[in-house]
């Protein structure tokens, strides 16, 4: 019998050590890479697979969701207050009628109701995100939406109550407000009533030597006549007319909820004479209390806010939301002689201390 040996087999072969060649090398990587996309397909096959198995109109929903969000953090940081010309439209209006804000013939051009201003909300807005950068936006929401919205807001006020500059949002609406709301300040005032009467009275004695004494601005209507004595005119102190009322100038500074350095913010006497009725008009804004302090109440004077009647009494306060639409009217005998009234401008009781610091900084006089 003859032995003839078998090739070897790959199991009994016994190749040489030496370094694989580039061939060998390359065809090793290309077949990995092989494998690393047939496992990328199974993962998007998978993936698809499982958005299948979801539910359509869920997916719509959150992908809508999710759009809506972004645009809205988009929106708001980025967004400006559109331009309205609703004010502006208002006084136009009211101009046609010979009447503007409810005075005749007004045409200071400090009043901060009867200047026209274009662009007001866009002011307004870059006087907010001034103070916001030297301050905080904290506790601006309630302003920077009312700043934003606006033309809105203003459009939308039932005609009971429509101030004709600013508008704050949600703030508690009534036409008067108790004595309580600013205990402090009604107290104090009406505990200095003689002292403003006895320096008015001084004050009314120059009318006896002529028309219009000096510090004094008359207002015309088409039924007679009023006139004002002021110490504090849209956030301005008046100087000259302060010296000749020393010590009622000086209780302001006592005043907790006075309206200081901000355009809304008034001081004094008014003199209503007999036979006269302020036509119906509103107010600049609703941030503010108007506070009447009677100094001289003769009969058949009234005032009327929001429809409702009120009297005056000496040395008793009287405090209503100017931003509704109000009247006045004095229809006592000539020998009566004038109604008289101290008036000074409190902020609303529900307008937050840091609302108040940036409404002064955004309607500072002159800004």
């Amino acid at each position: 019998m003859v032995w003839v040996p078998l090739s070897p087999t790959s199991s009994d072969r016994r190749a040489p050590l030496r370094a694989p060649s580039t061939t060998t090398m390359s065809l090793e990587w290309l077949t990995d890479w092989s494998w690393s996309l047939d496992g990328l397909r199974d993962f998007i096959a998978t993936g698809i697979q499982s958005f299948r198995d979801c539910d359509a109109t869920a997916l719509v929903a959150v992908a809508c969701l999710l759009v809506l969000f972004v645009w809205y953090c988009y929106h708001v940081g980025r967004e400006q207050p559109r331009a309205y010309a609703t004010v502006n439209a208002l006084m136009q209006s009211a101009e046609a009628n010979g009447v503007q804000n409810g005075f005749v013939y007004c045409q200071s051009p400090e009043c901060v109701r009867c200047s026209h201003h274009d662009g007001l909300n866009q002011k307004l807005y870059h006087n907010l995100q001034e103070y916001a950068k030297r301050y905080s936006w904290s506790g601006m929401g309630r302003i920077h939406k009312g700043i934003r919205e606006q033309g809105r807001y203003l459009n939308s006020r039932p005609s009971i109550q429509k101030p004709e500059v600013f508008f704050l949002p949600d703030l508690p609406t009534t036409p008067y407000f108790s004595r309580d709301t600013q205990k402090h300040d009604v107290e104090l005032l009406e505990r200095n009533f003689q002292t403003i009467l006895c320096e008015f009275e001084t004050l009314y004695k120059a009318f006896s030597n002529c028309s219009l004494p000096q510090g004094w601005k008359m207002n015309s209507t088409p039924s007679g006549e009023w006139f004002t004595f002021y110490l504090v005119n849209q956030g301005m102190c008046v100087p000259r007319n302060c010296r000749r009322c020393p010590r009622t100038y000086r209780l302001l500074g006592s005043l907790r909820t006075c309206i200081g350095n901000n355009v809304f913010g008034n001081a004094c006497i008014s003199v209503l004479s007999p036979g006269t009725v302020i036509a119906e008009h509103y107010g600049p804004t609703n941030i503010r209390i108007r506070c009447h302090l009677g100094l001289k109440t003769p009969s058949n004077c009234e005032l009327v806010v929001g429809g409702e009647p009120q009297c005056w009494a000496e040395g008793r306060c009287l405090l209503f939301d100017d931003s509704f639409l109000h009247t006045a009217f004095h229809e006592g005998a000539p020998e009566e002689g004038p109604r008289v009234v101290f008036m000074v401008d409190l902020w609303h009781p529900n307008v937050a201390a840091a609302e108040r610091q940036a409404l002064d900084f955004i309607f500072a006089p002159g800004r």
